[in-house]
């Protein structure tokens, strides 16, 4: 059982101490863990994850990300990072850190080939889920962004049930069926008890290149309707631009295109830290 004493979430989390199964690093601080969630693949999870970290740390925030997609890591090439590796002792795991300052942790660190398919059954990875957590050193934190794999298995109940999660950001597209399935993944963190905090649409509309219109093409059910439907409130609608698939070059940005590729995830990161309180 848990001790919120030496919790590096103590009281950020609104979790009972035996609602967490899991040892806690007591050479970590981390105030707000926050799961980036779905339920579906391929809507932009694992980007949204790494805009929002990079957002609040270019806010003065302290950042993480822990890569909890085990057997399809995508953050280390987001970052940029697809050729770091990880080190550690007996105990300890030292996170990869990033140009900005953020720091990361993937499986993908800890291979010598990124090719090489992560072969293991669901209790496998779900403790590789929980060794980030116990076994990484992140030390001081404002906040953990986790990037969570789609669906509602093992590694969505280890990271909800066993993690101090202040809550989730719920990741979708404007298309029924992923509205479908993100309402699953919305409807499971209510059965858990973990606060669905906000949703990101992502791929939410194309802007015209030549006259800047927003072009909608996906026919579509109104998202003011799914959100009133779910009870969680919209945090913030991305569109379909080069330049989020392109997030790990945004030091050759122009200045125009790095402030407006900031500036649509900026409503999400004032609607975390309004609701975090900090």
């Amino acid at each position: 059982m848990s001790n919120c004493n030496s919790c590096p979430s103590k009281g950020t989390c609104g979790k009972q101490a035996d609602s967490c199964g899991i040892q806690n690093n007591e050479r970590n601080k981390i105030r707000h863990v926050i799961g980036v969630m779905s339920g579906k693949g391929g809507v932009g999870k694992s980007s949204m994850s790494v805009l929002m970290a990079k957002e609040m740390a270019r806010r003065g925030f302290r950042v993480g990300i822990m890569d909890a997609d085990i057997t399809g890591p995508s953050i280390p090439r987001l970052m940029g990072l697809e050729h770091a590796q990880a080190f550690g002792t007996n105990d300890a795991i030292e996170p990869v850190v990033d140009k900005d300052g953020i720091k990361v942790m993937s499986l993908n660190f800890l291979m010598e080939d990124e090719n090489q398919p992560v072969v293991w059954r669901g209790p496998i990875v779900a403790n590789a889920v929980k060794q980030f957590w116990t076994d990484v050193v992140w030390e001081e934190l404002d906040y953990l962004f986790i990037d969570m794999p789609p669906g509602t298995g093992d590694v969505a109940l280890t990271v909800l049930q066993s993690l101090p999660v202040s809550g989730v950001i719920m990741v979708s597209t404007p298309q029924p069926m992923v509205s479908m399935i993100v309402s699953k993944a919305i409807n499971m963190c209510k059965q858990v008890k973990v606060e669905v905090l906000g949703i990101i649409e992502n791929m939410s509309y194309v802007v015209c290149p030549d006259c800047g219109k927003r072009i909608e093409i996906f026919q579509h059910r109104n998202v003011e309707d799914f959100v009133r439907e779910n009870e969680v409130p919209l945090w913030a609608e991305l569109p379909m631009m080069d330049s989020i698939s392109r997030i790990y070059k945004d030091d050759d940005f122009d200045t125009e295109t790095a402030q407006q590729m900031y500036a649509w995830i900026s409503p999400a990161a004032d609607q975390l830290i309004e609701k975090m309180g900090k």
